[in-house]
């Protein structure tokens, strides 16, 4: 009962005085992320599946610039990613404008990370079950070692989640979320991603 109609309402409602009550962090945060990012923006747009596999917008603030090279592509991410990004990131601060996507219906407080749309053929059946429930802004693979944990680690995370979310399991992941955030654990700001689709396929071996 608390997975289909007091969590969505909990959500909202926790959503909306986030929103109110941090609404000068985000103004801050957007001004100095405009002249930090040189131009590119002060959010991240992107598509990512949710509940369903439905496909919906993320709405992040934006940690990197858009500088080219000489050859006209993207400089790594290393090189784009200002300090202010890395503090963003650090922090999760980040991940506040989400608060918008949980507003929506998109989102909610806790739940699997919203991930590429192009992993939906790598998942097995039982990793499949993170789009049983609504995406989240933290969720238990992110107490549980964040981008530190290998892919089988974190969807393994993702599926005990979707298969056991109650009011309790939702207060822990929320207060562990706190704790590490407090602590910056498991963030590794400049650490490479290995895409979980050319992992399946062999190409980092």
């Amino acid at each position: 009962m608390y997975a289909h109609y007091f969590k969505r309402a909990i959500d909202f409602t926790l959503a909306l005085i986030a929103l109110l009550l941090l609404g000068w962090l985000l103004a801050i945060v957007a001004v100095w992320l405009h002249f930090a990012n040189k131009g590119a923006g002060v959010f991240f747009f992107q598509e990512r599946p949710g509940k369903g596999a439905k496909l919906f917008k993320v709405i992040k603030f934006k940690s990197m610039t858009d500088e080219r090279g000489a050859d006209g592509n993207l400089l790594p991410d290393r090189q784009r990613l200002t300090r202010i990004g890395r503090f963003i990131r650090a922090t999760s601060i980040d991940e506040l404008p989400q608060l918008l996507n949980i507003l929506k219906g998109d989102m909610s407080l806790i739940g699997p990370r919203p991930l590429l749309p192009r992993y939906l053929p790598y998942y097995t059946e039982r990793e499949q079950l993170r789009h049983m429930v609504r995406p989240g802004i933290t969720g238990w693979a992110q107490v549980n070692g964040r981008n530190l944990l290998n892919w089988d680690a974190r969807l393994e995370c993702d599926a005990f989640y979707a298969e056991n979310v109650s009011f309790f399991f939702d207060l822990k992941i929320f207060i562990l979320t706190i704790y590490k955030v407090l602590k910056r654990e498991g963030d590794v700001p400049d650490k490479v991603e290995h895409y979980l689709d050319l992992e399946r396929q062999g190409k980092y071996n």
